[in-house]
């Protein structure tokens, strides 16, 4: 069973659709009690890093999300979902993340590529880990961001990509938590791959 974090700022039904189109079954949780002994959890994520944090609070889902890793419980996190896992925010000054990795949350700045990066990209593995299995050099994936998740930690990096003239942390991740700046549930059979992935782990 799949706990899809529902907190009004995420594609819900495209999420859970990729799921059980993988054999997998997905139940949403709009509340902390939700959370309870799950044992695998997505956070996915579309908008605003504030919103989304104020959103989380409202619905009093981040302690019973927290003593829920603490259980041992598997996260993923997805686009917006990822930024959350960071400290701090630039779209958002003063207003804490989740803080489960250390690291802030940055803009894209270019004057040549267009903002936000939106559209397909391939990644370059940096470390094995599970939800990495059977991805290959040239696998695309679908994006749509204008900020990026800096690591405090070189080693939560597990896979980067280029845009804008520079190399952002596309996956990050750690023996129990991990998160993807793209779509894994728009990203066709390397999207469904990192979904199975995550299924399994």
């Amino acid at each position: 069973m799949i706990t899809i974090i529902d907190y009004g700022m995420g594609n819900l039904r495209s999420v859970s659709k990729a799921v059980e189109h993988l054999g997998g079954r997905c139940r949403f949780a709009g509340k902390g009690s939700d959370l309870r002994n799950a044992k695998r959890i997505i956070l996915p994520g579309v908008g605003a890093f504030g919103n989304a944090m104020q959103e989380l609070k409202k619905r009093c889902l981040v302690l019973p999300l927290m003593e829920a890793l603490e259980k041992g419980t598997k996260l993923l996190g997805v686009c917006l979902g990822l930024q959350l896992f960071f400290e701090s925010s630039e779209e958002a000054p003063g207003i804490k993340g989740l803080g489960l990795f250390p690291g802030k949350v940055l803009r894209f700045r270019s004057k040549k590529a267009k903002i936000p990066h939106m559209g397909w990209n391939d990644l370059v593995a940096v470390k094995k880990h599970p939800l990495l299995n059977g991805i290959r050099a040239g696998d695309y994936f679908y994006f749509l961001h204008s900020y990026y998740g800096k690591p405090g930690i070189k080693d939560l990096t597990l896979a980067s990509c280029r845009y804008a003239g520079r190399d952002f942390a596309a996956v990050v991740g750690n023996s129990r938590i991990a998160a993807t700046q793209f779509h894994p549930e728009k990203s066709q059979d390397a999207g469904l791959r990192i979904l199975s992935n995550f299924l399994k782990w």
